[in-house]
């Protein structure tokens, strides 16, 4: 895979990764239909290039994490698996916070477990103020346990998701910030100013729902563009995204390797300034 490069903590990682989300049941609750499938998409993730895999033990729960150790460990050297934790699912697929200092350690010690791992490479707090998006409060007490958790040798770098630009802020002044994961696409631009800050800073964005999430993408001009360059919707969204600012991260997911490789396909499009004026409009 021949694409460009940005840096996530101290590792120079391809711009496009893969999202493990899709790989549990529906809902994001419960093993997938088709187990052996979605090894197969693991592996073959790994075999194409991709060395950044997002995923989180709240997802299942336990369910991609364990799909991912199965799959892939012992893990390249090369591979960063980057998690979540701050929240926790019901017995019913509900979601909750999960933000107090003993949540976050157990969290932290499941998702070492259940990836088989001694340390994990980058956390992400997600913040859940509210479980459908950015919402104010202060993370300051769940994000001073996570730092606790890293001064132990458990975490070696942190990052931030489902947060405003406030909580960005609030997070920097308490530690090393090395990521922000919000949901961003071609219809949801509530960040663009925070992708700016963060670019000038040489910190990573890295959007969930790049393809619009349950909701998949549409648009007459989406699909235009893409009969122009012989590619699909999906690849001109991921295409637009690359395109978009340096320094995003694209985690695409998906529980089919031909959609797999479509998706990395995507970085070879290059779109002209007038497709990216059509697709700009689509905010």
């Amino acid at each position: 895979m021949n694409t460009s490069t940005f840096r996530l903590g101290d590792r120079h990682i391809h711009r496009i990764g893969y999202g493990a989300m899709q790989l549990a049941g529906p809902g994001v609750f419960g093993p997938p239909k088709d187990t052996a499938a979605a090894l197969v998409v693991l592996r073959e993730a790994i075999a194409l290039g991709v060395d950044h895999l997002d995923t989180s033990d709240f997802y299942g729960p336990h369910i991609t994490n364990q799909l991912i150790r199965e799959a892939l460990h012992p893990y390249r050297d090369e591979l960063v698996i980057v998690t979540k934790v701050g929240a926790l699912r019901g017995d019913d697929g509900s979601w909750r916070a999960a933000i107090s200092a003993d949540e976050l350690e157990r969290a932290v010690h499941d998702n070492l477990r259940n990836l088989g791992l001694e340390v994990l490479e980058v956390v992400n707090l997600r913040a859940m103020f509210d479980a459908h998006g950015p919402a104010e409060g202060s993370i300051e007490a769940p994000l001073s346990a996570l730092a606790e958790l890293q001064q132990r040798g458990l975490i070696r770098h942190i990052g931030l998701s489902n947060v405003t630009r406030a909580q960005v802020a609030e997070g920097r002044a308490i530690t090393d910030v090395v990521c922000v994961q919000n949901q961003y696409n071609l219809v949801h631009r509530g960040d663009d100013a925070l992708i700016d800050e963060l670019a000038a800073s040489g910190i990573p964005y890295v959007p969930f729902f790049p393809l619009g999430g349950f909701t998949p993408l549409q648009s007459g001009a989406l699909s235009g563009v893409a009969e122009r360059l012989g590619a699909t919707p999906m690849q001109v969204a991921l295409a637009w995204l690359l395109q978009r600012s340096p320094n995003l991260l694209l985690i695409p997911g998906t529980s089919s390797v031909d959609h797999l490789k479509e998706n990395l396909a995507s970085e070879s499009l290059e779109l002209t300034n007038d497709d990216l004026a059509v697709l700009d409009r689509m905010a």
